[in-house]
């Protein structure tokens, strides 16, 4: 059994990492706001820009814009997996790394990565992934300038035949409690066979209930070179801001229930003290019992 100098030292081990967690927490908390309001403020553009490309691949000619082409002869897949660079934020990585590899499995063709973070990085260099190129280290709320690069990069994939679909794999921001894991189909723009080739539940369906035709000015090869090279940027852009609105989130919950989880510990062991304490005292009252009682025997015999 502990003594009562041990539990004691136990008692000050987890009130330190209570504090420490409690601290995390009001950070995590901090920027969780701040990302809630990038995304939140890109959501509705993005997804309308994405109706748009969408509408574009529906009813322009693929061969208007390379983009556009369904018929790349390439045979194997890209997916942009965004993780985070560090941990301590619950189940988060966890889940969409799970969700992604799952996914890749159900794809028929290899599976090429970029990865978006840290820890998607290291699990794919773990499992022998091909990883195509990473990016790590990411400010809280990143600029469109620095997103740029892995749009570039996942689009020249697909634009030199390496690659003849991509997808995003990102955590979708709902509220502080609620992040699902889901899988966007990014390139070819129009890629009607995505339900046929996974049924799963995290691959989103973003295609309009309509189908809209457009009228170009000038003309349309320089609305496509424009427009579409910009919405596939944003919707890297808008996959990322979700992301780390998730993570935030996940983090500020994550720490949230270790420090009620110390503070209920710290209780614990602080009755666990308090018992032994008492045993301690209970002893020592016992032994000065005992050899006052072993004088009086003394004393006793010796005048008799």
């Amino acid at each position: 059994m502990a003594t009562a100098r041990e539990i004691r030292r136990r008692i000050q081990s987890v009130s330190n990492m209570g504090q420490v967690t409690n601290a995390l927490q009001a950070v995590s908390a901090s920027k969780v706001r701040k990302a809630q309001d990038a995304v939140l403020g890109t959501r509705a553009y993005a997804r309308a820009a994405w109706e748009v490309i969408v509408n574009l691949g529906g009813t322009a000619d693929p061969s208007l814009h390379p983009l556009l082409a369904r018929d790349v002869e390439a045979d194997a897949a890209l997916i942009v997996l965004i993780t985070a660079d560090r941990g301590l934020c619950g189940s988060y990585n966890h889940n969409i790394m799970q969700t992604t590899l799952e996914f890749a499995g159900s794809v028929a063709t290899p599976v090429h990565y970029i990865t978006v973070g840290e820890k998607g990085r290291d699990l794919m260099w773990r499992l022998g992934k091909d990883v195509v190129a990473e990016f790590p280290n990411f400010s809280d709320v990143p600029s469109l300038a620095e997103v740029s690069p892995i749009a570039l990069t996942a689009t020249d994939e697909f634009l030199a035949g390496h690659v003849s679909e991509i997808y995003l794999a990102y955590t979708d921001f709902v509220n502080l409690l609620t992040r699902n894991p889901a899988i966007q189909p990014l390139l070819p723009v129009c890629q009607p066979q995505v339900g046929d080739q996974s049924p799963m539940a995290c691959v989103l369906d973003l295609h309009p209930a309509q189908i809209t035709e457009y009228i170009y000015e000038p003309d349309v090869h320089t609305i496509l070179d424009e427009i579409l090279p910009r919405f596939i940027e944003l919707q890297v852009y808008q996959a990322i801001l979700e992301g780390q609105a998730s993570e935030h989130a996940a983090r500020m919950v994550a720490m949230r229930n270790a420090t009620e989880n110390a503070e209920e510990l710290e209780r614990d062991l602080t009755l666990d003290y308090n018992k032994a304490r008492q045993r301690s005292i209970t002893r020592e009252i016992l032994d000065i019992a005992g050899g006052s009682a072993a004088l009086e025997q003394e004393r006793a015999s010796a005048t008799a």
